[in-house]
């Protein structure tokens, strides 16, 4: 008997360590992958100054923003994993190479992603953001130890703050509960800061998924090449290259005294826009046909069929929400991978659906980033400052952590939350959950509508050299377009 339980603390201790050197390996994986996208966008200069107490300060609140964009991109593929990882273990059930691969594992990940997006949102975050504008306190010895503990206390004084915001607003919603646990901070006041914070992420998805989802077409046709419908590229490119050969010789030639800096920056980014607009219309001539004529169309109608299956499994899941209780999102404590498939339509529909979660994510950063409030924060390639990237990392950390919450709430996957994610107070709100699908549902079907339809009848202006005859910018309103212009054009064009 002794012996049994000797085995089976060495299986799961066996078992323990196994866990942990995979978590530990694909942290460092997603620390590798974000140390080089930060690096890709940072600014050079930031990061070489001539005090070297300045330049230790932004090397360490670059590693914490790096760390932090790990946990994002983690955050991303948690569920998409999960799901996948559960067809993998139905299809090898007996596999001895899938052992490894258990509820143990992938409930733990959903453990350390909640609780380094939480330590990362709530402490690291802010700590970086007050560490780099810091300076030490006066009278204070000068170093970076000195800005590390101004920077505690500041800390410290928000942290008070915003527990004591917090335990207002319980006491206003819930006064008896608030009054009995006033003290209990651990197990009342941060699950309700969590369920707050979730909230405001999934309503910011909520805002920036239909607006992304509209915004990808546009977004990817600048990266393809268009079919050319009664198009002629020769004499825009003639005119690019002509208007090029003479702003070269503007700058080539030496300036008279009149022309001062600004003049010559002017030209210098005027000659950029016309070379890579020179550049573009090479490249839509020298495209192959079916490059031209076969890639465009497959990825619009790719991006159409994911944005259309998306809207119909929401409508569908605010019916179910009508009749059948256990379509509510909820918390699963063990979760039993290999059991069943998530997917009425098996591997293929886990699949569509892992594939449907990674485009809703990729649709808000595009909706976030274009929207007005946000655009500021755009990242820029060797041009972003540290503040901006801390910025962009607290911004794709809520997306990302409310993700999985998103994706349960809308129906996306059956596949139900782990740990802490199905603990939000708000998730078991009928009234709420129905809402949010409505708004999604109605808010994506009309800019779906509103892209398709404006995206033909742009195209039909270009083709038909109505923007030309009117002096219409392709980027006019819609309202500025009689149709009844629109339709004259084009018949007295084929006549």
């Amino acid at each position: 008997m002794e012996a049994d339980d000797v085995s089976v603390r060495e299986q799961m201790f066996h078992d323990r360590v196994r866990e942990i050197i995979i978590c530990i390996l694909l942290f460092v994986c997603l620390y590798i992958v974000s140390h080089l996208i930060i690096t890709h966008f940072k600014k050079s200069a930031e990061f070489v100054a001539d005090d070297s107490e300045d330049a230790m300060v932004n090397r360490i609140a670059l590693w914490l923003c790096t760390f932090t964009l790990s946990v994002a991109v983690g955050a991303v593929l948690l569920l998409p994993l999960s799901i996948l990882s559960n067809e993998v273990l139905l299809s090898f059930p007996h596999s001895y190479y899938m052992q490894w691969l258990n509820g143990s594992l992938i409930h733990g990940l959903w453990n350390l992603v909640f609780l380094f997006s939480n330590l990362s949102l709530v402490v690291l975050m802010p700590f970086t953001y007050f560490f780099t504008e810091s300076e030490g306190f006066a009278g204070s010895k000068k170093g970076v130890m000195a800005r590390v503990y101004e920077t505690a206390v500041v800390l410290l004084l928000l942290t008070l703050l915003v527990l004591g915001i917090v335990w207002v607003a319980t006491a206003l919603l819930h006064q008896d509960a608030a009054r009995e646990s006033l003290y209990d901070l651990w197990e009342y006041y941060l699950p309700y800061l969590y369920s707050g914070i979730s909230l405001c992420g999934v309503l910011l998805l909520l805002l920036c998924t239909p607006f992304g989802l509209s915004r990808m077409f546009s977004v990817t046709g600048s990266l393809l090449v268009k079919p050319r419908l009664l198009e002629d590229v020769e004499d825009p490119m003639n005119c690019a290259r002509l208007e090029e050969a003479s702003l070269s010789r503007k700058l080539s030639n030496s300036p008279g005294s009149t022309w001062t800096a600004l003049n010559m920056e002017a030209v210098r980014r005027e000659l950029f826009s016309t070379r890579s607009r020179r550049v573009a219309l090479e490249m839509r001539r020298r495209a192959s046909p079916w490059q031209r004529n076969l890639g465009y169309p497959l990825a619009m109608l790719l991006l159409l069929a994911l944005t259309v299956v998306c809207v119909l499994m929401v409508s569908f899941h605010v019916l179910e929400l009508l009749f059948d209780e256990s379509a509510m999102p909820r918390g699963m404590e063990d979760p039993l991978l290999g059991a069943a498939s998530f997917s009425m339509f098996g591997s293929l529909g886990a699949t569509v659906q892992a594939v449907l979660i990674l485009y809703l994510m990729l649709s808000s950063v595009v909706g976030f980033y274009s929207s007005p409030l946000f655009t500021g924060l755009l990242p820029h390639a060797q041009d972003t400052t540290l503040t901006q990237i801390i910025g962009n990392c607290v911004s794709l950390l809520v997306l990302s952590s409310a993700l999985p919450v998103f994706s349960r709430t809308l129906g996306i996957t059956r596949f139900d939350l782990l740990g802490d994610f199905g603990r939000y107070n708000w998730l078991g709100n009928f009234y709420i959950v129905f809402l949010y699908n409505m708004l999604f549902a109605g808010l994506t079907s009309a800019s779906l509508i509103n892209t398709v339809t404006w995206a033909v009848q742009r195209e039909l202006i270009r083709a038909f050299g109505l923007h030309k005859l009117q002096k219409l910018p392709l980027t006019v309103s819609r309202s500025t377009v009689p149709f009844k212009l629109l339709v004259t054009s084009g018949l007295s064009k084929i006549q």
